[in-house]
């Protein structure tokens, strides 16, 4: 190596030396210069920021009291949709609580269930909407009170689907002359949807696996039968 200097001319030991200054500079540049530049804009964005997070957080103080009244209200709506919610762990105990409920509201009312039947529950994000098809009988006024007052309930309950037939059927005109207009009665089918929070079903239970010991006496048994 030192061989190799000394055969160099001096215009060569120069650009040599400038080589190395060269890539000494740049090593510089990149593993100080440009660290510290870096770390000096991280610092002094920060010292912009820390003023306005500052400011923020003073201000969320300050408003401290106005959130917590805001959070019970929160929780109080919370708790009376919770309240307007069909009771039950399960689809099925969601639909009896809504088949009781309309019940109810029929006898109520003084119209009459004829049938009732269980549709498809649909869920929907954290809640489950449950049908049912109710068909009862009344009068205009009674058929129409019922609708009124599943729609006004304590429950939150939604009609979505109404469909009515009447069942008059018109005298002769010389009945008609002697005796007063009778009731016209209606047949309505009516679907109802109510609401209950989503269960997660419970996980399947995997089929055990067959056990060893029975594994090598189905091998038995097929070996004796073989030498048969």
């Amino acid at each position: 190596m030192k061989g190799l200097w000394q055969r160099l001319s001096r215009r060569e030991k120069g650009l040599v030396a400038l080589t190395l200054v060269i890539f000494l500079l740049v090593l510089v540049r990149y593993l100080l210069v440009s660290p510290f530049l870096e770390r000096r804009e991280w610092v002094k964005s920060q010292l912009e920021i820390q003023p306005q997070l500052l400011e923020r957080n003073l201000r969320y103080v300050g408003q401290k009291e106005r959130i917590a009244a805001s959070l019970e209200k929160f929780r109080g709506e919370i708790k009376t949709t919770e309240s307007s919610l069909l009771s039950g762990d399960t689809s099925s105990v969601s639909a009896s609580d809504l088949q009781q409920t309309v019940q109810a509201l029929a006898a109520k009312e003084g119209t009459q269930v004829i049938s009732t039947r269980v549709l498809n529950p649909e869920t929907t994000g954290s809640f489950t909407k449950i049908p049912i098809q109710v068909e009862v009988s009344g009068q205009i006024d009674q058929v129409a009170n019922l609708i009124k007052g599943i729609e006004s309930g304590e429950k939150l309950l939604v009609v979505s689907e109404l469909n009515i037939r009447s069942l008059f059927v018109p005298a002769p005109a010389r009945a008609q002359a002697v005796a007063p207009p009778p009731t016209q009665n209606l047949r309505a089918s009516v679907t109802i949807a109510g609401f209950a929070r989503s269960q997660t079903a419970p996980p399947s239970k995997a089929e055990p696996a067959p056990s060893k010991a029975k594994s090598e006496n189905g091998k038995a048994a097929e070996k004796g039968t073989g030498r048969r």
